[in-house]
């Protein structure tokens, strides 16, 4: 028998609950799809909330702290093993369409990088360059979210082969001309918009790869609903701002958090003691002065259009495995990097607040025939799992050095779990924002470097996350507890690149 595809669908940033199936607020038909003819589940995170560390975690197995990209900046280094060289050796073919996002922007004579000006937009390069990359053999990236200028690489030759050729009118200075003031509605056509590039793109191969007889590992990045909140017509209207429930922090709910929570609140909070370098902090402002509600409401309709516009493409994609037929073969997931906030806890897009809103992820699995339909799953997942899952899936053997968990009995309903956790790593800078977050069925720690504050919280009695347990006098027998059962867990996902084959 045939060896199954597998294809991975990603969207980037997005909150776990924004599907149409669990949230009648926002329509996602084809997500909705999924959920109904796949398993879902519902406790799966994310090992570090920021996109290149989770990304680089999907394609090796490993977390954050073991493949050394450990922040935003960073790049994964071309000599980490990745889970396309096993897909490569065991004959299948690989690709990825979309956001990458393992290197920089920036690229240094020490640390190059393809994703960095001015190579991003020497379109002459990209014409010829399709990879390898990282394990894959074949790539067309893009690198901008919306109307960023950062655009270029594929995606802005696929632009120009549409007959796009004022494509750097939709786009922000100085690569483009678009007017920074505009908001919320994106003039670029859809027919341009990059989910119409992926989804055609995506097709193509699965074209090629069926007139070829080929098994493929397959991934179809998409960059929404990653801010900026901008999406073209007529999606931009699609949600009426003042029907939406738009979340909000609870009156004191800082109170008993970690100082970074508190200063978020404030109108021009003092953050220098975290800031150790020159580079963006993420999330290490102030939260509250950033929209008035009336901008909350229409951001947060903004985001759910460009989620059921990318949603429109997904279903494109799983049309054509129909087409070709081959659904039946294919082990699709469906998930994204991290999650996002837009008003929870007062805060917006991300940071270092371990909340369940960032670090918990929308998570769907399909196979037919394997994977039972229809089905809501509390088994934890982690997106470190993915590769060595998808490896075992093929019948391809996992590397030892893969600090995942294969989860195939799981996903084929065979095993209630194999996971009693996940960690969740935010580290952004060398010291002063480093912190770790252990979850299990029931409790969260969060634990910081050198910090005798932190978090924990009761997810079945406080499953909002209001009230911080970590000094309550009554609960410093579980806070012991919990911080042991965290070191454990340390231990436990430490490397062994082999195993012991003799007594010495």
């Amino acid at each position: 028998m045939k060896k199954p595809n597998i294809l991975l669908i990603t969207s980037d940033q997005q909150h776990w609950n924004t599907l149409g199936a669990f949230n009648s607020d926002i329509q996602t038909p084809n997500l909705d799809r999924l959920v109904k003819e796949g398993t879902t589940f519902t406790r799966s995170y994310c090992p570090n909330p920021t996109c290149t560390p989770t990304r680089a975690s999907i394609i090796t197995g490993m977390y954050p702290s073991q493949h050394g990209a450990w922040t935003l900046g960073t790049k994964l280094f071309e000599d980490v093993h990745t889970v396309g060289e096993d897909f490569h050796e065991a004959g299948y073919k690989s690709a990825l369409v979309g956001k990458a996002h393992f290197q920089p922007l920036a690229s240094t004579e020490q640390y190059p990088s393809l994703e960095a000006y001015p190579i991003l937009q020497d379109l002459d390069f990209w014409r010829e360059h399709n990879g390898p990359f990282y394990g894959f053999d074949h790539v067309e990236l893009a690198r901008n979210h919306t109307n960023e200028a950062h655009v270029g690489q594929h995606y802005a030759l696929w632009m120009e082969a549409k007959g796009c050729l004022n494509w750097r009118d939709y786009f922000l200075p100085p690569t483009g001309t678009m007017d920074p003031s505009l908001l919320h509605k994106w003039p670029i056509p859809e027919e341009y918009h990059y989910n119409t590039w992926i989804a055609e793109r995506t097709g193509a191969l699965l074209e090629q790869y069926k007139d070829d007889d080929q098994s493929f590992f397959l991934w179809s990045s998409f960059f929404d609903p990653h801010p900026d909140y901008l999406v073209p017509e007529p999606w931009d209207t699609m949600y009426d701002p003042e029907q939406l429930t738009i979340p909000v922090a609870a009156p004191g709910e800082h109170e008993q958090n970690p100082p970074h929570f508190q200063l978020t609140q404030m109108e021009k909070p003092d953050f220098a003691p975290w800031n150790e370098g020159k580079f963006q902090v993420h999330g290490y402002h102030s939260h509250s002065a950033l929209y008035s509600e009336h901008d909350r409401k229409q951001l947060v309709a903004t985001y759910y259009g460009m989620i059921s516009l990318m949603d429109k493409y997904i279903g494109q994609i799983l049309n054509k495995l129909d087409e070709l037929g081959l659904a039946d073969n294919t082990i699709v997931v469906f998930t994204t990097d991290h999650g996002h906030f837009f008003g929870q806890h007062g805060l917006q897009a991300k940071g270092g607040f371990h909340y369940e809103d960032l670090i918990k992820i929308p998570f769907i699995v399909r196979y037919p025939g394997n994977v039972p339909a229809g089905v809501t799953s509390p088994a934890i997942q982690s997106l470190v799992d993915l590769a060595p899952t998808f490896l075992s899936l093929c019948d391809i053997p996992v590397p030892h050095h893969m600090t995942g968990l294969d989860q195939s009995q799981v996903w084929c309903g065979q095993k209630s779990q194999v996971r009693d956790h996940a960690i969740c790593e935010f580290r952004h800078t060398p010291t002063t924002i480093h912190q770790k977050t252990y979850v299990d069925e029931r409790y969260k720690i969060t634990v910081y470097y050198n910090q005798t504050y932190g978090e924990i919280f009761d997810l079945h009695n406080d499953p909002g996350e209001i009230c911080n347990l970590w000094n309550d006098p009554e609960y410093q027998p579980l806070k012991t507890e919990l911080l042991l059962k965290y070191v454990w867990a340390e231990l436990g996902k430490e490397s062994m690149p082999m195993p012991r084959v003799w007594h010495a």
